[in-house]
């Protein structure tokens, strides 16, 4: 099945009219700023809510971030974080619902949703990122007070295949027991099995196996030998513990020996994300296995299966090691994710890459970050180039969303957003931005491009499901019907295709 490449950032950013900001107000229209702090409204009650039902899978850890409350400029004009590229949340959520059960809602982040789905946006003409804005009125699904929502979209350069750098890839495969539930380890055979058919023949691949002990499975062979390479994995069988940093040591090793500067060299971690034995926590594998990123190693982490399963472990590997993360629960999105998009992103165009979003303070009352949560940077560390933030690869995208709430009078330019990244060849920092403008909005939500329209709608479908309290007035319904309704309007998109059924599904599921 086809799903959206991996291969814009995209901030989107929504405006709403956010009710109970009392106070006197100045000769500019703006609310007299409080002695003591942003005068912002509490979120909305949740009581009417009905409980979610999630699925009953054991051992499945999530770590909840919280919900980014909404901010005042006058007291915080700047929102940094770590651009991502993850779409793990939006894989593990797809699993829940073909089980039959809402996701937890811990699971959900409204960034790797979003991130699931093509923003249609153009390549750079020159450069490493084309940035692009629009917007419109809020939908009504949205909430019934919204103003306007803002996209910002930023798409990486793309390389094609025969132009990028040969590939050195070592697979660390988890093969413990817990990797024989739901034949997990059969579908990460089929995986890499069809990863080797998309590889070059001057590309190269290593596997490392850990159980209870890591051991080499296969050294470093080229890809013309496929033969050895599918018997490697071919040999692959679950027993044993889990022991997650013996086998990304072993890994990195394997990888170090088989670095060369001029070729791509990546780490592929294939695991259920549970870690049992020695270190079982992301900073202590990450210290374990050193600062691989700076040395233009990355960490690509990919799941598989449910129950015993931690995607707090598999997201945080990724993000510090300039990767991303994936979730893979069936043969179709393995195919896509293997032979599809980690052959053709393998070419990191920028690491390290943060976004900086600065709102004017005459001309926004309020803003509020949706998602990123755990992906926030200081401020004055959006140029600190020693800070590991994500790489990015040829083609992949991201999105952002925020919440706005304009100045009654507000017009022309109401902020900017900015790119800071270190470019992968020559180790120098870049920048780029663009000016967000009034100008930039369409008379309606209707108006809008389609797939604008889209990310709205799955942005506020990921906030009703992980029960943001601002969320709390989103209809699961009305938006399965706005999806359905959208579904032509996209070339009959199968990932859409898709998200219609997702959507309705999760609309049964919650009663409303």
């Amino acid at each position: 099945m086809t799903r959206i490449r991996l291969g814009v950032i995209v901030i989107v950013v929504t405006v709403l009219t956010l009710a109970g900001c009392a106070g006197s107000t100045t000769e500019t229209g703006r609310a007299a700023p409080p002695a003591h702090g942003p005068d912002l409204p509490p979120p909305p009650p949740v009581e009417h809510q009905p409980p979610i039902t999630t699925a009953p899978y054991p051992g499945v850890t999530y770590e909840n971030p919280g919900v980014n409350p909404p901010l005042d400029p006058i007291f915080d004009q700047r929102s940094t974080f770590a651009l991502d590229v993850d779409t793990g949340a939006y894989g593990v959520a797809r699993r829940y619902l073909a089980d039959g059960y809402l996701p937890d809602p811990d699971s959900v982040r409204v960034e790797e949703f979003v991130n699931a789905f093509d923003g249609g946006y153009g390549t750079p003409v020159e450069g490493t990122f084309a940035i692009s804005a629009d917007g419109a009125p809020a939908p009504f699904v949205w909430r019934s007070d919204a103003s306007y929502l803002l996209r910002i979209g930023v798409q990486a350069r793309d390389i094609a295949d025969e132009q990028r750098p040969d590939a050195r890839l070592t697979f660390v495969v988890d093969t413990s027991g817990s990797m024989e539930l739901e034949n997990r380890l059969g579908l990460v055979r089929r995986a890499l099995g069809l990863l080797v058919d998309g590889l070059r023949p001057s590309d190269s691949v290593a596997i490392v196996e850990y159980g209870t002990e890591a051991r080499v499975v296969l050294n470093p062979t080229p890809a013309h030998d496929a033969w050895a390479i599918q018997d490697a994995i071919d040999r692959l069988r679950p027993s044993g513990s889990t022991n997650a940093a013996g086998g990304l040591v072993l890994g990195y090793e394997l990888a170090r020996h088989a670095f060369d500067a001029d070729s791509l060299n990546r780490v592929v971690l294939a695991s259920d994300g549970v870690a049992n034995v020695g270190l079982t926590d992301a900073d202590g594998i990450l210290d374990l296995i050193g600062d691989a990123a700076t040395e233009h190693i990355q960490l690509v982490t990919v799941g598989f299966g449910m129950g015993n399963y931690n995607d707090t472990l598999m997201e945080q590997l990724a993000d510090h090691g300039d990767g991303f993360y994936a979730y893979v629960d069936d043969l179709d999105e393995a195919r896509r994710l293997f032979l599809d998009d980690l052959t053709g992103t393998l070419t990191t165009v920028a690491l390290d890459a943060k976004a900086q979003v600065t709102f004017d303070p005459l001309q926004v009352r309020s803003y509020r970050l949706l998602g990123y949560e755990n992906r926030e940077i200081a401020d004055d560390q959006f140029r600190d180039d020693t800070l590991p933030a994500a790489g990015i690869g040829a083609g992949h995208a991201a999105t952002a969303l925020y919440e706005l709430e304009l100045m009654p009078a507000a017009k022309g330019v109401i902020g900017s957003v900015a790119l800071h990244w270190t470019d992968p060849a020559s180790h120098e920092p870049h920048e780029t931005g663009l000016a967000i403008g009034t100008e930039d909005f369409a008379p309606s939500f209707s108006k809008a491009s389609p797939h604008f329209r889209l990310a709205s709608l799955v942005a506020a479908w990921a906030g009703a499901l992980r029960r943001d309290p601002w969320a709390a007035d989103v209809s699961l319904r009305e938006i399965a019907d706005e999806v359905r309704l959208l579904y032509p309007e996209l070339d009959s998109d199968p990932s859409v295709a898709e998200l219609v059924q997702l959507t309705a599904e999760s609309a049964r599921l919650g009663g409303r």
